[in-house]
């Protein structure tokens, strides 16, 4: 039987990082809307889920808890790619087995702009003049391929030769 545990979420931090085994990791609170219909208005609301977030600096992008600690406070928006893990303690008041859901962040982009004044040192720096923007060019799609080649660059197989798939040979 397959499984698959993927998270992909838009939303807002709920408080600022805080440095986690040293520095290795950060967490974060998190929070994403649900709309619901509200039977007695029939109004679309916006209900919050809030979330706990962990990074790890780890992997091929191996500053990202650092980068979340340097760049990221409390309100900024930001799409999170991860997976869930789930948590267990005993409670120290005789509650028994506590257990939660959090996030185990593996990526994550910024969706809004850089706060006024803010380079990305984190330091403040003077506003530069507006100047036009080039005219838009058009921008090729992404190429992706299929789990089979997920370490491999593109055209080439899991064996790693070539197998005769080029990029020429794909259908977009």
């Amino acid at each position: 039987m397959a499984n698959l545990n993927k998270v992909m979420l838009i939303g807002r931090l709920t408080r600022d990082p805080e440095a986690i085994a040293g520095g290795k990791g950060a967490k974060f609170g998190f929070a994403v809307n649900n709309r619901k219909l509200n039977q007695q208005t029939n109004q679309w609301e916006e209900v919050p889920v809030f979330i706990d977030c962990e990074i790890w600096n780890r992997g091929d992008m191996g500053k990202q808890a650092e980068n979340i600690l340097r760049l990221v406070t409390k309100g900024r928006q930001l799409f999170l790619e991860g997976h869930l893990k789930l948590d267990e303690w005993e409670d120290k008041n005789g509650g028994g087995k506590r257990t939660k859901l959090a996030v185990v962040v593996e990526n994550f982009q910024f969706c809004d702009a850089k706060p006024e004044g803010m380079n990305e040192g984190g330091g403040t720096m003077r506003a530069a003049p507006r100047q036009a923007m080039p005219a838009r060019q058009s921008v090729a799609a992404p190429k992706s391929y299929s789990n089979e080649y997920d370490d491999a660059p593109m055209g080439a197989t899991a064996a790693g030769g070539g197998g005769g798939k080029g990029e020429d040979d794909i259908p977009f």
